[in-house]
């Protein structure tokens, strides 16, 4: 398996493999991503901005995330509890859209993934990785707990949704 900046080519597989998730996510019988988000439009614009990333074997795509290194709003405000890193903290890599396809889950793509943006926050001299899930998504809150990431509290979404925040330190 290999890390490579998605294209243009990728959005019709990433849809593909988003839509697993959702389907993955629905039958915890909660809501995120159950309202045809992430989208082409928005997939397209991580691809544009050089953030959105995949994890491939040999042509097929494992999983995908995205790192956003310039803040994340809804992480300004956090409540029933702190960031590790500090509240004001603003030096963080943040990580969005994290998804592995059904066949690929427990084969090490998640540790690729989250070795890749630790060594990225590094290289960029980012003091920590955030990322934020809905409390009921228990398969990726097992997965950012195994990956020694912290929950810290609850922020919310400019839609208002609440989502547990999580954090670890680089």
């Amino acid at each position: 398996m290999e890390i490579r900046k998605a294209i243009k080519t990728d959005i019709d597989p990433l849809m593909a493999l988003f839509e697993e998730a959702r389907q993955t996510i629905a039958a915890l019988g909660i809501d995120q991503w159950q309202n045809g988000y992430p989208n082409p439009v928005v997939t397209s614009e991580d691809i544009g901005l050089e953030r959105a990333h995949i994890v491939e074997q040999n042509g097929t795509i494992c999983g995908t995330f995205v790192t956003v290194d310039n803040g994340e709003p809804t992480y300004d405000v956090i409540v029933d509890g702190h960031w590790l890193s500090g509240d004001g903290n603003k030096n963080y890599l943040a990580l969005h859209r994290v998804a592995v396809a059904v066949a690929m889950r427990g084969k090490g793509v998640s540790d690729m993934m989250v070795d890749y943006a630790v060594k990225k926050a590094r290289e960029g001299g980012f003091t920590s990785l955030r990322i934020d899930t809905h409390k009921g998504n228990v398969v990726m809150r097992r997965m950012l707990e195994h990956h020694g990431f912290t929950p810290c509290g609850t922020i919310f979404l400019a839609s208002g949704a609440p989502r547990v925040a999580y954090e670890r330190l680089v």
